[in-house]
């Protein structure tokens, strides 16, 4: 065969890899399904830009949890790109003048990619926001070391909560949310992204939990209630508790606490574990020094991880609206 008749290596993924790429990793996880994030591919790189136009101004007003999110799409394209065969080298906060371009990727071709970012990759579709009761994960802390190594090269640590530590956080995340209760601001921007009927965004109201559900539940976000139902009602939450915490407090360090956050989720999903990402627990210093103080060494916890095992027996959970991908992907040609 001459050189003529061989195939050409891209040097770039094309077109459709991309878009591909992209449409799976929109199901990373994202707070209130804000999904809050722009990428633009210039036929060489591409860029992720957060889109400050869906900045939740009560909750998040520093962008924190909406960095966070944006970590957690950079990672899960990664994986998307990488399943398909390509390197991503990536510089994170490349420009200070414009901040709400948060990673510019370059490719390179990748034919044989590590055996569990293929499995990474799979668990993408099937990984959800549990709210309801879960049974007890037992095998978790065998899963443990393999998640702080993967977590490690982001700057973060990894812990796992002894259960003596549960009343204190539960006790944590109930102020959090009285301290919301009366503030109409916060509540109508939190009702606004919650329980409504949008095709694309926001958490729908079967993702909710009714007030019979929540109330076995300690340790969870308040939302609006769903209407009366009782699944799982045999069941007390039995899930560990899982915190991420990095060495400071900065954007960047959100951007990485966003992609250890999609390693963590994406290994438990592969493991068979039922997970839920809380970062409400954190959101005020009250919160982040009850953690503080639970943890071995010091950090600024960011991120709470509820891990358990959901009933075999149930239906297949819907999955949560996104957007189109024509809304967040920009080709220039």
């Amino acid at each position: 065969m001459t050189d003529s008749n061989r195939t050409p290596v891209l040097s770039v993924p094309d077109r459709s890899t991309v878009s591909a790429a992209l449409r799976l990793a929109s199901r990373a996880p994202s707070v209130h399904n804000t999904q809050p994030w722009r990428w633009v591919y210039d036929r060489t790189r591409l860029h992720l830009y957060r889109d400050t136009d869906r900045l939740l101004t009560e909750m998040d007003p520093r962008g924190r949890q909406q960095v966070i999110s944006c970590g957690a799409v950079l990672h899960h394209a990664r994986t998307a790109f990488a399943a398909a065969g390509w390197h991503t080298d990536t510089v994170r906060m490349p420009d200070p003048e414009h901040p709400e371009l948060l990673a510019t990727i370059t490719f390179r071709p990748w034919p044989e990619p590590p055996e569990g970012v293929g499995e990474r990759a799979r668990a993408i579709e099937r990984r959800h926001t549990d709210r309801l009761p879960l049974h007890e994960p037992a095998d978790l802390p065998e899963l443990l070391h393999t998640m702080r190594m993967l977590v490690h090269p982001h700057d973060l640590e990894l812990e796992l909560l002894d259960e003596s530590a549960r009343p204190r956080i539960a006790a944590a995340s109930e102020q959090a949310a009285a301290l919301h209760h009366y503030d109409m601001e916060y509540q109508t921007e939190l009702h606004w992204w919650a329980g409504h009927s949008s095709a694309s965004e926001g958490v729908p109201a079967s993702a909710l939990t009714s007030d019979a559900e929540s109330a076995r539940v300690d340790v969870a976000r308040s939302f609006p209630s769903a209407p009366h139902s009782a699944r799982r009602g045999d069941l007390d939450d039995h899930a560990r508790l899982l915190v991420l915490s990095s060495v400071s407090d900065s954007a960047l360090q959100w951007l990485h606490t966003g992609e250890a956050l999609s390693l963590l989720l994406l290994e438990c999903t592969a493991a068979g574990f039922a997970t839920c990402a809380l970062t409400h627990i954190t959101e005020r210093p009250a919160g982040r020094d009850v953690l503080a103080g639970l943890l071995p060494r010091p950090g600024v916890p960011q991120v709470v991880v509820r891990v358990g095992i959901a009933p075999k027996d149930e239906d297949p959970i819907t999955p949560t609206p996104r957007r189109p991908l024509a809304d967040v992907l920009t080709i220039r040609e």
